[in-house]
């Protein structure tokens, strides 16, 4: 089968695509054929060695499949040949055939598409666990999303709105705020020209005021962190709630904390695959709910590029040049 191999740490272009051994499924596990995998920020980060998991090289990017189960092994009796399901790996995904656990895969809805499920799992997931559990949004709030037209922020446009809350969506350019009031957005918000000029970002925080009616965002998802982060946060309203969800400007912000006193607020950490891995149950559950809202056409994954298999290193450069609205998608097999 094709792999798609990082041996050496470094940028997409040093991704090879090599033949390997097809998987046998041990006790517990299934193997997939693969027909989608999403791509995600985390996989240009996991090739560089500078995301949280460092897997042992040789290993293949991608966290999130969609694909048909071809082999069930010992034990395993929720799945059976045949089956159509989304797998959550982690790693190892920009493969033709992935073996996997099959507590880590669950049914695809029949009227689902498979990139729009493979596209589904982590975005959506780790946007529902902030905005739920970690900041416990209300109708009725106000919503800043950063970085609002990227996989993760895009989602939270959508979860905020069927949340009920007034969705702010903050981004850098007009095309990708047009698609943010697509999906949802109330208001929306351009990033200004020069990240480092003091006044262009007290304005930034004078107009999350103005949007706000002067009171300051309830809740404020950061997937991005640099420049803005510190001026966000002076327009947070009393007892918000500081979502950080990740760093993909590059740089991690260095927050006076006196901030937080001033607005009696919180800066709340977001790692959904860690909260996976202690609250399974509590996960599955989230995933249930992902799949009413799917089913309610209250959310779906914007598909804004998609790549074969073998041209996952473009796939990659895409999305590390920033240039992604919504998902990427890798079509593995033909649909």
């Amino acid at each position: 089968m094709k792999a798609v191999l990082c041996k050496d740490y470094g940028p997409p272009e040093s991704l090879v695509v090599e033949d390997v051994p097809s998987p046998s499924a041990e006790a517990g596990q299934v193997v997939l054929a693969v027909h989608a995998a999403a791509v995600n920020f985390p996989d240009v980060l996991i090739i560089e060695n500078k995301y949280q998991f460092k897997p042992p090289l040789p290993f293949s990017p991608g966290g999130e499949v969609a694909g048909v189960v071809q082999e069930v092994g010992e034990g395993v009796s929720t799945l059976k040949v045949g089956d159509r399901v989304i797998g959550s790996c982690g790693n190892g995904g920009f493969v033709e055939e992935l073996a996997i656990p099959a507590t880590s895969c669950i049914p695809i809805p029949d009227a689902m598409d498979m990139e729009t499920a493979s596209a589904l799992v982590l975005t959506y997931g780790t946007s529902y666990y902030g905005l739920k559990d970690r900041a416990v949004l209300k109708a009725g709030e106000k919503l800043l999303v950063m970085g609002a037209a990227g996989g993760v922020g895009l989602a939270a446009v959508e979860l905020g709105k069927a949340a009920g809350a007034y969705v702010i969506a903050a981004a850098s350019t007009a095309e990708k705020l047009a698609l943010c009031k697509e999906h949802g957005a109330d208001a929306t918000l351009l990033y200004p020209a020069d990240a480092m000029d003091k006044d262009a970002q007290r304005a930034f925080s004078a107009q999350i005021k103005d949007l706000t009616d002067g009171a300051g965002a309830d809740v404020i998802y950061d997937p991005v962190g640099g420049t803005y982060a510190e001026p966000a946060l002076r327009a947070i309203n009393w007892e918000g709630r500081y979502l950080v969800i990740g760093f993909a400007a590059g740089d991690i912000p260095k927050i006076p904390l006196n901030l937080t006193l001033l607005k009696s607020c919180q800066i709340v950490g977001v790692f959904w695959g860690a909260f996976v891995a202690r609250d399974p149950k509590a996960n599955e559950q989230n995933l249930a709910d992902l799949m009413a809202l799917y089913k309610a056409g209250k959310i779906a994954p914007h598909i804004s590029a998609r790549y074969p298999l073998a041209e996952a290193g473009a796939a990659l450069r895409y999305m590390s040049d920033r240039k992604v609205k919504g998902k990427v998608i890798l079509n593995v097999r033909s649909k």
